[in-house]
């Protein structure tokens, strides 16, 4: 059946490992030219926030995002619902509630029949109801390689707004999700992946960040982020210098996927590794092989990265057994010191 081609065959990188290194990135958007200015974008590019800030009045926001890839698994309804999970997800990253997406689409006519790509907008559909939004419309063109994606609309109240950039002296950081996606797809795109392996990381990866929406209600909440393409390392040097602080991590208290371990001594690595730590090492002490290649590894509709205060956390710990989150910190955040992050 065409339905069981495989996707992952027909694009040169898949998921958030696609996305373009930060070190690279930075030549993109440097600009000598000065930038629009409106002072109700209370959050732009400054700081790299998951997602763009309006003020409609002085208590309402309006969250505005993108996020696509070519595919990370071979399924096409998976691959939908997967890089919808990963867009909506940049609107639960600041603390709001999605209200509505539209879908990007890059789709090879000429080598995967639209039939194909209707399965792949069938998971998109089911990941925006499991979200209570609609998909509402989008835009699609021939391109070389399948691409599918969202842009996604939120609101918040002000009040209720997260960003990197509000994490404080002794927060306690807290991640909601697993590293180890890029390691593990990358397996499974050389046909190592067993069968319980994948199951777990396409449920991780099909798994919405809800929390996010309600972590804006709670004061001990300080900073949100959510962990994809530039790893675990990448997401929070980018909280601790928006914050103009530092963080210390604990690598053993890390979650990872169960059986990582084997993949890693099958260097199942993605490129997409080495090419964080490329643009972030500078900025981290002395890791270890196995620390570098986790730390750095890049997700796919990661985890959420939660600066928390530890001395005011009742409210956060109720949230985490409402959504039966089983969370221990993984570090915290300190003084600014001449590095980032400094790992244990």
């Amino acid at each position: 059946m065409q339905h069981e081609i495989k996707l992952t065959h027909f694009s040169h990188g898949s998921g958030c490992g696609c996305k373009i290194a930060p070190s690279v990135l930075n030549k993109i958007l440097k600009s000598a030219e000065p930038a629009f200015t409106d002072p109700r974008l209370l959050v732009g590019n400054d700081n790299r926030d998951d997602a763009a800030v309006y003020a409609i009045d002085d208590e309402n926001v309006i969250i505005s995002t993108t996020d696509f890839f070519m595919p990370i698994v071979d399924d096409p309804v998976d691959f939908g619902m997967i890089a919808s999970v990963n867009a909506i997800s940049d609107v639960y990253a600041m603390g709001g509630k999605p209200i509505m997406a539209i879908a990007i689409l890059g789709w090879p006519l000429n080598k995967l029949s639209p039939e194909i790509a209707n399965l792949v907008l069938k998971g998109a559909r089911q990941a925006c109801k499991n979200a209570g939004i609609s998909l509402a419309g989008g835009h699609s063109i021939d391109s070389p390689e399948p691409i599918f994606g969202l842009a996604v609309t939120g609101s918040a109240k002000r009040k209720s707004l997260l960003t990197n950039s509000g994490a404080k002296k002794d927060n306690h950081i807290y991640l909601t999700k697993p590293l180890g996606v890029g390691i593990m797809t990358t397996a499974m795109k050389a046909g190592l992946l067993g069968n319980q392996d994948f199951k777990a990381v396409r449920d991780s990866m099909i798994t919405l960040n809800k929390p996010g929406e309600d972590l804006g209600t709670l004061e001990c909440v300080t900073s949100l982020t959510d962990v994809t393409g530039f790893g675990l390392l990448g997401h929070l040097i980018e909280m601790c210098e928006a914050s103009n602080l530092s963080a210390k991590i604990d690598f053993e208290m890390i979650p990872q996927f169960n059986g990582l371990k084997s993949y890693l001594d099958q260097k199942t690595i993605p490129g997409g590794t080495s090419r964080n730590y490329k643009s972030y090492g500078h900025k981290v002490n002395q890791l270890s092989e196995i620390q570098k290649t986790i730390l750095c590894d890049p997700q796919t509709s990661g985890g959420l990265l939660i600066a928390v205060d530890h001395e005011n956390n009742e409210a956060f710990l109720d949230l985490l057994k409402r959504f039966n989150l089983n969370l221990q910190p993984i570090g915290k955040i300190t003084e600014k010191k001449e590095l980032a992050v400094y790992v244990e």
